[in-house]
Order: C-alpha cells, then structure tokens, then sequence
C-alpha cells in the first residue's frame, strides 16, 4: 500500500519554519555550538527561563542545578569520548550535535512525525560528513559519532536503528533501514575485546535492510540486494542479491535482475580485510584499561 502526503496546520507549519530556520542559522554561524544546543534544549523542554536565571547567576537547588547544565554539551559525557582513536577536531563538534540529536529524541515533540523528521534532516547536515536530500531519520538512531557518515539521497531510517561509525560508513541513495537493524564499522579480536579494528562498512544504491537485521563491519552490501529481517550479514552480497538467516547468505536474484547479477555460486565471499583502516593512536595515550585481565593462554 503506497503512503500519502500528510500536512500540518498553517500555524503550525509557519512555528516549525521560524523554530528550524533560526537553530540552522545559529548552528551554521559563529556562535558557540554549546550554548546553541543549551538554549535549544532548554527551550524544547520548556525550561528557557530557569536556565536564564540560572546563567544570570541566581540561586537554584542542587537538582536544579545539575538539571539545567545537563542542557550543555559541555557538561556531558557520551561512550564514545572514550575511544583511543576518534579525530578529537571532528568530535569536539559532533559531540555537541549529536547531544541535541539525543536530547531532542526525548522530548514530546519526537512523536510529531513531521517535525521531527524535518529537525533531524537539518541536524544531519551539519552532523554527517555527508547528508542527502530528502532524508527520513526516525525515532532513537544513535551513532558513534556521527562524522564518519555519508548518506545520499531519499534514504530512509527507521526507529531505533544503530549506524556505528567508528570507522567509517557509507549509505547510498534510496535505502531502507528499518527497525531496530545495527551496521557496524568496528570489530574486536576474539581473545583481547580490547583491541579494535576499524573499517570501511558500505551499503550501496537501493539496498532494503530488514527488520532487526546486523551488517558486520567491513561488509559491501551492494546495490538493490536486500538482508532480511533478523539476519546477520558478515560477507558481501552482490548487486540484486537476497541474503538471509544467520549467518546470512545470497539464496536467490531479485526477479528480473538474473541477467546482471552475479550467480548464487560466485557470493558470499569474504572481503572485509580491503576495507580495513589504519588506525594511528596518540603517543602520549593514557590507556583504559577496563577489565585488566591476564590474557596469556595457558598453553
């Protein structure tokens, strides 16, 4: 069944417009993207004039307190400020960004579908590496970083979707990601959890990701195939490929496309080590080390 166009009110459209248009300027101009993100978030939850007073010095409860600089990107720390090897120039912003993206998904208006379609379109732009046109992003998509994003045009992304760019990830036009799927860009070694591989993950022109469906890192999902629901892709699927189960595998050619397509005999090979990025940490790291574990084998 195809959908239908849906509208709001005029008074409506006209307080989105005003609201979208002065966060886009404000986010693209020279103010401090901190305090940008604190008086949008503040104001989205209705706490614009606590925050005021609590900037122009007056006295607040400590829960108060901690409740209004919580608004501040600042003031936050996200899983992936942790990581050894993420660019600290590109993150210093995209961690501001990406707060808003969060913060935004809890409040009331999330569930306003074409509000908060239009806010997260806007927000890619200045988030991902690369943001297409017409971009659908739903409801609780978290990312690692955000900067390590390419997505093309007219893709959709559905609720609660995980796109891990730790490495680096590259979404084509027209896709679909529904609900729940992960896509990964980092592995870790099977005896240290530790140590960390970093990737290049693709997913080409067309591609359909079914519902609560994996892409492992490093994997080439190539152009219109589809992964169905609940599989766990961890080889390439060719151009115009169906891949299910788990372990997923190419089973069959979308219909129409035999003659174009690579034959069920050539896929599912493994060709994640060319997409594999070198990865250069800081010589003056501070290690973290959270399990502190002996590792030596016993033989």
């Amino acid at each position: 069944m195809t959908k239908r166009h849906v509208t709001l009110p005029a008074a409506a459209e006209a307080g989105l417009e005003e609201f979208l248009t002065d966060v886009d300027e404000r986010l693209s101009g020279p103010e401090d993207t901190c305090t940008v993100v604190a008086e949008t978030l503040a104001g989205l939850y209705g706490d614009g004039d606590a925050y005021r007073r609590f900037q122009d010095g007056e006295d607040v409860s400590p829960a108060e307190r901690v409740r209004l600089q919580g608004y501040d990107p600042c003031n936050a720390t996200l899983e992936s400020e942790y990581y050894a090897e993420k660019d600290e120039e590109k993150f210093e912003e995209s961690k501001h960004l990406q707060w808003l993206w969060r913060q935004f998904d809890a409040t009331p208006m999330a569930d306003n579908v074409e509000f908060a379609l239009r806010f997260r379109a806007m927000l890619a732009d200045h988030l991902f590496a690369e943001a297409g046109e017409n971009l659908r992003l739903f409801k609780g998509i978290s990312m690692t970083y955000g900067h390590n994003i390419t997505m093309g045009d007219n893709t959709v992304v559905h609720d609660d979707v995980h796109l891990d760019d730790r490495g680096e990830l590259a979404i084509g036009d027209r896709v679909s990601i529904a609900d729940d799927a992960h896509i990964y860009s980092h592995d870790h070694d099977l005896v240290d959890q530790t140590d960390i591989d970093n990737f290049r993950t693709i997913v080409d022109d067309d591609v359909r990701l079914g519902y609560d469906s994996m892409v492992r890192a490093g994997v080439h999902v190539g152009e219109n195939a589809m992964l169905g629901a609940k599989a766990v892709l961890q080889r390439d699927v060719p151009a115009h490929h169906v891949a299910v189960g788990t372990p997923a595998t190419s089973i069959r050619v979308k219909p129409g496309w035999e003659s174009v397509a690579e034959p069920i005999e050539d896929a599912n090979t493994d060709r994640r080590e060319q997409r594999r990025l070198e990865t250069d940490l800081p010589p003056e790291l501070d290690v973290f080390d959270e399990f502190g574990r002996d590792l030596t084998p016993p033989n």
